[in-house]
């Protein structure tokens, strides 16, 4: 049988930036980001490197002709939305990538890439001098501090310094100006995006590793991406920095060096929702069958999983209304949906920071036979007490459960199985048993139950 066609008609966005044969930054980072953005990618490659999560051991320029035979390949042919410009490695390469994006009339992203993470220099001094021909045209400018120190000779290192450094690129030309944090020392990333109606500062916590890998080419072209799909550029710098975070604290260990950002993170957490979904549902109905009544608490039982890279609770699915005891034994009182839970899935989250592997949990009755009962699984059993709890942790709604988590697993040597929660008065004594996956978490909650 012949089908018809059912084509699809993606924003096309274009990247004019050097090849990276180790895969995790440059043209190949900007084609998996885009594409991750529901944007075609197109490239005009201006230099070939040689490098990989450990270093630049080479690079070759292209000719200029090369480089201009390509941007007139992709202008004629497609309706591009948005550009990104990444290592422009010589002065001549800038200059004439300056002259090819003042003949177009869309957003023009510009990192000014001029070192690399590994600390290898990318671009020569007389492209450095060059670049501010090619700031005129920016819709934003995205340097890191260090770059941001060779085009304005201010050095950001605080709020206030990368708005000056800022302002100077503004008055250079460029219509903003993101200074990015990541070189800045302190426990938060902030990364100040400078426009004429002032500075506004998005902040994200600083994910501890090296494994930075491409970091600066896969934030511009993100922004580039969504650009391209018509968000304003605050939108598309809000909802970059986010996607950056995700793609740096679950990044790939690849390579012999720190290993690369993780580009595709988000795309592959949203492709899990389903299938999480689905595992929950299975966990539940056999929670069900085996009649798990002793273990339901007064509030009720949730069974809690969370995507691959789950950061929010609206990545958790659970029991809506939760599970709760009748006659005949336990039931759902609604079905799984994303979001249905609160202080299972707060503390879910809470547990992943310390172990990102831990994705499903179930809350149980708490008492001394059940204490014993926890004492024939095979791992830690850690708890945190109440009477510890700050009064600011108190008063502050959903946070108990983050201190929590984090006092039981700061208390334990490993990966605890389950976390006693004993209660206080007006607060119901609970146990969360934890597992990696659906499997492991049916195996302990019912040598629990078992053994009760």
């Amino acid at each position: 049988m012949t089908r018809i066609p059912a084509p699809v008609e993606p924003p096309v966005a274009l990247t004019i930036a050097g090849s990276d044969s180790g895969g995790g930054a440059g043209i190949q980072a900007d084609l998996k980001t885009m594409e991750a953005h529901g944007v075609f990618g197109t490239s005009v490659i201006t230099s070939v490197t040689a490098q990989n999560t450990q270093g630049v051991e080479g690079a070759f320029t292209l000719p200029v002709e090369a480089i201009e035979e390509q941007c007139s390949a992709v202008f004629s042919d497609f309706d591009v939305r948005a550009v990104k410009t990444g290592m422009l490695a010589e002065a001549p390469v800038v200059c004439n990538v300056a002259e090819e994006v003042a003949e177009i009339d869309v957003p023009v992203v510009i990192d000014p890439v001029m070192v690399a993470t590994s600390g290898d220099r990318l671009l020569d001094s007389d492209g450095e001098s060059a670049y501010e021909e090619l700031i005129q045209h920016a819709t934003l400018v995205t340097p890191n501090a260090d770059e941001a120190e060779v085009l304005t000779g201010v050095k950001p290192e605080d709020d206030e310094s990368a708005k000056s450094a800022g302002e100077k690129l503004l008055e250079l030309g460029a219509d903003a100006v993101l200074i990015k944090g990541g070189h800045v020392p302190g426990e938060q990333v902030r990364d100040v995006l400078v426009t004429e109606d002032g500075a506004e500062i998005f902040t994200h916590d600083r994910i501890e590793t090296d494994a930075t890998h491409g970091s600066g080419c896969t934030l511009a072209s993100a922004i580039a991406a969504r650009l391209a799909q018509g968000e304003s550029l605050r939108e598309s710098v809000a909802g970059a920095t986010e996607f950056m975070e995700r793609a740096v604290r679950y990044h790939l260990n690849v390579g012999e060096g720190p290993g690369s950002v993780h580009h595709l993170a988000e795309l592959r957490n949203d492709a899990a929702r389903d299938s999480t979904a689905e595992a929950v549902e299975r966990v539940v109905q056999s929670f069900v069958e085996r009649d798990v009544s002793d273990l339901v608490p007064e509030v009720g039982m949730n069974v809690v999983g969370a995507t691959p890279y789950a950061e929010t609770v609206g990545e958790t699915a659970a029991v809506e209304g939760r599970i709760t005891r009748t006659i005949a034994g336990v039931k759902p009182n609604r079905g799984v949906r994303f979001g249905a839970s609160s202080h299972v899935a707060r503390f879910l989250l809470s547990a992943r920071e310390f172990d990102p592997d831990l994705r499903f949990a179930v809350n149980c009755r708490f008492d001394a036979d059940v204490e014993s009962a926890l004492s024939t699984l095979s791992g830690a059993v850690a708890e945190f007490d109440r009477a510890a709890e700050p009064e600011d942790v108190k008063t502050q709604e959903g946070s108990t459960m983050q201190w929590g988590a984090r006092r039981a697993f700061e208390s334990a040597d490993e990966t605890p199985v389950a976390v006693i929660d004993r209660g206080e008065v007006g607060k119901e004594a609970i146990v969360k048993i934890l597992a990696e996956d659906t499997e492991e978490l049916q195996r302990r909650t019912f040598a629990v139950l078992s053994s009760l």
